[in-house]
């Protein structure tokens, strides 16, 4: 099973429509949304979700009243400011605890002298597994003023590698987070394939680097798409060069057209609304990326001990 995770060092570039166009030109792919902060695939794949589960995960205290004699130790040894009062009718003083500003650490669960404190697991979010015109897609939702979203992520791409398991599916289309965080890092370890997709600014190059930080750190082999270059060629070129000296491939360029707009309006993928323009480009695209997925061994690449897509593989892409 092959694993191809699209991310791009910033928000903006482009990464999910290329992402979206790779789920219609794949053969037998699993789709993996991983971008559960602000999640966007769905919206050109219409899922029809097949499973729900809630997403649990840390910790967050709630002060049982009927216990509390409100001595208000716990809101003096809170470093979070999470313990907050209110006066009742009566003029007693009520401590609650703000689910937001909450970090879950126990301090006043430790010292409570009532032992009126509870620590319970967070909901934060909700995962799915759908079925799409594509095939199947795993995706999640992480709630409002929630974190974990690096486990969030962990846990979709575990379900998706299931999904193709079972299904007998040999590729897996991660569709990343923008950023270098942690949910960026739960997207690509152990993917045998990261597309680096960036576009022609100062901001794009800046990002790009960071990114390739991020992937030369964790051993996992990368490639660079420049989205939109047309509207700057110059710095396609800058970008092309950097990454050339950096010993990054470039695999292609997608033009700026206007039909990307069209399609997302009707809620289609750029390759399903148009064959030409970027389309024919994105579809270039995905035969090179194939390709290269083809040469590279099943392995995870940041693994020393197994064959993996080199970089002799990578400069060998014409």
């Amino acid at each position: 099973m092959k694993e191809l995770v699209i991310i791009s060092g910033k928000g903006g570039t482009g990464k999910t429509s290329i992402a979206a166009s790779f789920a219609v030109l794949a053969d037998n792919a699993v789709m993996a949304d991983c971008d559960v902060d602000a999640a966007d695939l769905h919206l050109l794949l219409t899922p029809e979700i097949q499973r729900r589960e809630i997403f649990r995960s840390g910790h967050e205290a709630c002060i049982r009243a009927e216990d509390c004699d409100g001595c208000g130790l716990c809101a003096g040894l809170c470093r979070f400011a999470a313990i907050r009062t209110s006066q009742q009718p009566d003029g007693a003083i009520v401590f609650s605890v703000d689910p937001v500003a909450c970090e879950g650490c126990g301090v006043c669960l430790r010292y409570c002298p009532r032992y009126a404190i509870d620590l319970e697991e967070c909901e934060c979010g909700e995962w799915f597994i759908s079925r799409t015109r594509c095939g199947p897609m795993v995706h999640a939702d992480l709630f409002a003023a929630t974190e974990n979203s690096g486990k969030l992520v962990s846990l979709v791409r575990e379900q998706a590698r299931i999904v193709a398991t079972e299904q007998g599916r040999d590729m897996v289309l991660v569709d990343g987070s923008p950023g270098i965080g942690c949910p960026v890092i739960a997207s690509l370890t152990g993917a045998n394939l990261v597309l680096l997709v960036t576009e022609p600014t100062v901001s794009g190059l800046h990002d790009l680097e960071r990114i390739t930080q991020v992937t030369e750190h964790f051993r996992v082999p990368a490639c660079v798409c420049v989205n939109k270059w047309d509207l700057n060629a110059q710095m396609t070129e800058r970008i092309e060069s950097w990454a050339s000296e950096r010993g990054l491939k470039t695999l292609g360029r997608i033009r700026y057209d206007r039909d990307v707009t069209r399609a997302q309006l009707e809620g289609r993928t750029l390759v399903e609304f148009t064959a030409d323009g970027a389309a024919a480009e994105v579809s270039k695209l995905w035969r090179t990326v194939e390709k290269l997925l083809n040469t590279g061994a099943t392995q995870p690449a940041n693994n020393p001990d197994t064959a993996h897509i080199s970089t002799a593989d990578l400069r060998s892409i014409p």
